[in-house]
């Protein structure tokens, strides 16, 4: 007879602890959104950085629509709030070139200004917008609300 002494059990290999969700590097879902924020008035600017941000978005925010073609390009958001009338380039402009940029050419784009009339709204839409919201229209909670379905956050 053989009288080779055989293992009980194989030993089993230490573990390492699974990662939390929040530390955890696998899917884009864990990391937070990037939005752009193209606001000129810094009041109304430093609102919505505020709540955003507390809605756990890393934000950048640019006064004015030349900067946020630069930015857009460097930073590579995944949701660009951007306002109409701003100083250098309109907001339709910017909307118009993004949307020819191959790099962030697919980029969310939300609107949020104060003209209301159908042909501004017309013209966005012709221009690739995904969303048109009118300032006095809304709340910044109805805005929230918008961009996590945009990004498809539940």
């Amino acid at each position: 007879m053989d009288q080779t002494p055989v293992p009980a059990t194989p030993p089993i290999p230490p573990t390492a602890p699974a990662p939390s969700a929040s530390s955890a590097p696998s899917p884009d879902n864990n990391k937070p959104k990037k939005i752009l924020l193209v606001e000129d008035d810094d009041a109304l600017a430093n609102v919505y950085v505020t709540r955003l941000q507390a809605e756990g978005f890393n934000i950048k925010r640019v006064p004015n629509g030349e900067d946020a073609l630069a930015a857009a390009l460097q930073f590579r958001p995944d949701l660009i709030l951007l306002d109409v009338m701003m100083p250098k380039v309109s907001g339709f402009d910017v909307l118009d070139i993004i949307r020819n940029t191959p790099e962030i050419g697919n980029v969310k784009v939300v609107m949020l200004t104060a003209l209301s009339q159908d042909s501004d709204k017309q013209r966005a839409q012709q221009l690739g917008v995904d969303d048109y919201l009118v300032k006095s229209q809304v709340v910044i909670a109805d805005v929230v609300e918008r961009i996590k379905k945009h990004l498809n956050i539940t």
